[in-house]
């Protein structure tokens, strides 16, 4: 520490003296404020003779170092059970001795008071012998020379060496303290290092000069303080380096010790420096023009912390959160020193507040009441049914501008960039992004029990789509005499699945992708999938099911990054024609990119939404079945939607209906998204089956579930819009999701109207075909002059006219 405590007589003058890291402000000239303390550069110790307890409380909470108070304060202070060690007791009492105060007083005490810091007013004289004067500022002065009392010189007077040309051993660190080298200082470099608040230290090349750090190189530094160690035969430089410079002499080196700053303090180094020098379209750039995409980025990687699991994810995901944290903090002129001290301010508070999270961040009381009830909003027939129509939301805004970035960075870089971003958004590093076939087995290990399941699953699914297959190679049709029509199908040569992954286990969608697109014929199957955080390796039912698919090889990616890399290819990757999955929000951000992006020429299979369900009932209806179809999507996410359409409906049966689901979604261990997601659900009620049917085209669900009486006699001719339709009360969803052999990729939020699920045509392109005789020229060759005429195509109608010339037909 600096052998003296300025008093403060005006807190102007604090600055001054912020080289010695403390000063004693009297009580009468401020007030307790909430940031007190932190527009300081000082520990700041206050004279609180007069104070009441809640007064000196309320000081200690603005994070002041230490409270000066009377002996009889001192054990009121004590009685209260605040920590002796925040406070300095005027006078040296035999009570003290018991506590870890440091004391005030007037003249020399005795030995047995030395073994705690002894400040002394106005009396220099016993600064040797440990005594800390407590000084006016009025009366101190940071030159070396003048009438006042220079704090250099009492700084200098206390130091001791057994260096023979007299030097003090001096070590530089930063307000962090990373130690960032050792050089000395002369009694002549200290003076004028206070004086001038810069890096002043004794050259040792050339004696009779001082050494200013970085007069010639530019690497100055600001210098914030002066300590010396317990023994007064070291000093620390507590020192501000200029912003893009470090210490040692060697450029490339921040530090003499370490080479470069580590950590938070090298993110603290490196931000600074972009906020000034980023390049424009840098993701550093974007984020500080950006506010939007800077807080939903510190959302974003919250959220992702909270679901962390684990040392190694939590680890992970709370440096990214540092990341964007700190972003926002140098954008806002706050750097990670003052960060810093403000924890060291509020590690000094004394009472402690609750603790509870602010009422928008928990549940109000009554919530649990709320969630237990797990309602569906019931519409009646008669009323209007256009408020169920709608679905829930969904907040795109923003993702776009995260995609792209990813996108512009796998297009450049390619199989470099994937696995960097595998690296930072799945924690997994790779020596390749690749696994190609064959894949090693122990990557598949899997039970027998699993091994059956996924057998069975693919081969019902196989006979499904093969039936799906042209009954003959060529379709052929004569559309009048001599013109022979046709068409036939032809694979899609390469395409990419997207199968989500990471702590998920996904084989279902492998197989629903899959199957089809092997039936099909295609020749290349890509299938793209993130290795697990926790293993590092890719989820091993999904490498069994691209095994069983032959296919050609295995991206180990997911995300936006996958999408891009399949759609554009790379070094390793093949192009792909196609791309087809699920996935969340960035993944559907990046496939309606590339479909639109003339140079990836790639297609992909439908639009993403959440997942939905709509059922139909009657009066005959089991309530638990119904109940069990509603909750199997509900708990799919918060922004999914399920429909109870029920004809005919009792009273009792409808209140049946809402007590199944209740008991069932209380005992689901995602009930309170299943809570959540019922809340923008709906039971609407009709009078007839032709009501129900036409309420449920125009929704247009993904799922489509009749649980009412002779309900095949419905399929098809009842039904225009649906994804996928369950036929019977023991037809459930689950069994199309994984077992049936229809595909559970299916079109969401209403795009069914559009489109089909994926099916085998999905993975084939149809191409025409027309053979035109003698005769069919003659049959439509006038025909076609006329409407090429009418069109102006002049070249078109001369293609007919030069051909039916030379055969003398007009």
């Amino acid at each position: 520490m600096f052998p003296v405590l300025p008093l403060i007589t005006d807190l102007k003058t604090v600055e001054e003296f912020s080289i010695v890291g403390q000063v004693l402000i009297p009580s009468n000239i401020t007030k307790p404020l909430k940031h007190f303390a932190q527009q300081f550069d000082v520990d700041v110790f206050i004279d609180a003779k007069d104070l009441s307890i809640d007064e000196i409380i309320e000081w200690l909470n603005c994070g002041i170092k230490q409270i000066f108070v009377s002996l009889d304060k001192f054990k009121e202070c004590i009685d209260h059970g605040l920590p002796d060690y925040r406070f300095g007791v005027y006078g040296a009492d035999k009570f003290v001795l018991g506590y870890k105060c440091s004391i005030i007083v007037d003249s020399k005490v005795d030995k047995e008071y030395l073994d705690r810091k002894v400040y002394i007013r106005d009396n220099t004289d016993l600064i040797k012998e440990d005594y800390i004067p407590i000084t006016s500022s009025e009366k101190l002065t940071t030159k070396k020379n003048g009438d006042k009392i220079s704090i250099s010189k009492l700084f200098i007077e206390t130091l001791t060496t057994d260096r023979n040309d007299g030097l003090y051993t001096t070590l530089v660190t930063t307000p962090s303290n990373v130690s960032l080298g050792v050089v000395y200082s002369s009694k002549e470099s200290i003076a004028a290092a206070i004086e001038e608040k810069v890096g002043v230290y004794q050259s040792r090349k050339r004696k009779d000069e001082l050494w200013y750090k970085g007069k010639t190189s530019g690497a100055t530094q600001k210098v914030l303080r002066i300590f010396k160690d317990c023994d007064s035969d070291c000093i620390q430089f507590i020192v501000e380096p200029k912003e893009g410079y470090g210490f040692c002499h060697r450029s490339e080196n921040y530090s003499c010790f370490s080479g470069e700053t580590k950590g938070l303090a090298k993110l603290d180094e490196t931000l600074k420096q972009r906020l000034n020098d980023a390049p424009e379209g840098s993701y550093t750039k974007r984020l500080f023009n950006d506010d939007k995409l800077l807080i939903a980025k510190l959302k974003e990687e919250l959220d992702e912390l909270i679901e962390a699991k684990g040392k190694d994810e939590v680890s992970w995901e709370c440096a990214d959160l540092f990341y964007f944290a700190l972003c926002y903090c140098i954008k806002n002129g706050v750097s990670l020193s003052d960060v810093e001290k403000n924890l060291d301010v509020k590690s000094l508070k004394v009472s402690r507040r609750k603790g509870d999270a602010k009422a928008k961040y928990v549940e109000k009381e009554g919530s649990e009441k709320e969630v237990a009830d797990f309602k569906m909003k019931v519409i009646k027939s008669g009323d209007d049914f256009s408020e169920a129509m709608n679905r829930p939301v969904q907040k795109t805004s923003d993702i776009m501008k995260l995609v792209l970035p990813i996108i512009e960075q796998v297009k450049n870089q390619g199989d470099d960039a994937l696995l960097e971003l595998t690296a930072k958004f799945d924690g997994v590093e790779l020596e390749t992004p690749v696994l190609n076939a064959p894949f090693p087995p122990e990557l598949m290990d899997i039970s027998d029990e699993m091994k059956e399941a996924i057998n069975l699953s693919m081969s019902n699914i196989e006979k499904f789509h093969a039936a799906q297959l042209p009954k003959e190679k060529v379709m052929s049709v004569e559309t009048c005499p001599g013109v022979k029509c046709s068409r036939f199908a032809k694979p899609i040569e390469n395409v990419g699945l997207y199968v989500p992954g990471g702590t998920a286990v996904l084989p279902s969608t492998a197989m629903m992708l899959g199957v089809p697109a092997k039936v099909a014929g295609c020749k290349n199957i890509i299938v793209a999938s993130p290795p697990s955080r926790q293993t590092g390796k890719l989820t091993p039912e999904v490498v069994y099911v691209a095994h069983k698919l032959n296919a050609k090889s295995i991206v180990m990616a997911g995300g936006a990054q996958a999408v891009t890399a399949m759609a554009y290819g790379t070094k390793s990757i093949i192009k792909c024609d196609k791309i087809l999955g699920p996935g969340n929000q960035f993944v559907t951000a990046a496939k309606m990119y590339v479909q639109n992006d003339t140079q990836a020429l790639c297609s992909i299979d439908m639009p993403a939404g959440p997942s939905e369900v709509l059922v139909i009932a009657d009066e005959k209806a089991d309530a638990d079945f119904v109940a069990s179809d509603l909750l199997s999507q509900a708990e799919h996410g918060v922004d999914s939607q399920v429909i109870l359409i029920g004809v005919e409906l009792s009273e009792s049966k409808l209140s049946e209906f809402e007590q199944a689901v209740k008991s069932q979604a209380e005992k689901l261990p995602r009930k309170e998204i299943v809570a959540k997601c019922l809340t923008h659900s709906y039971i609407l009620l009709v009078d007839s089956y032709e009501e129900a049917f036409k309420l449920s085209n125009k929704y247009a669900p993904e799922h489509l579930i009749l649980q009412i009486e002779q309900a095949n006699k419905y399929v098809p001719d009842y039904i225009e819009n649906a994804g996928s339709v369950f036929v019977g009360a023991l037809s459930p969803e689950s069994c199309g999701d994984y077992s049936s052999g229809t595909n559970h990729t299916l079109p969401t939020y209403g795009y069914a109207r559009q489109y089909s699920g994926v099916n085998t045509a999905t993975f084939q392109k149809f191409i025409t075909a027309q053979d035109v005789t003698e005769e069919g020229l003659k049959s439509i060759g006038k025909a076609v002059m006329t409407l090429a005429n009418v069109e102006g195509l002049e070249a078109h109608r001369r293609a007919v006219e030069i051909r039916m010339e030379k055969l003398n037909l007009l």
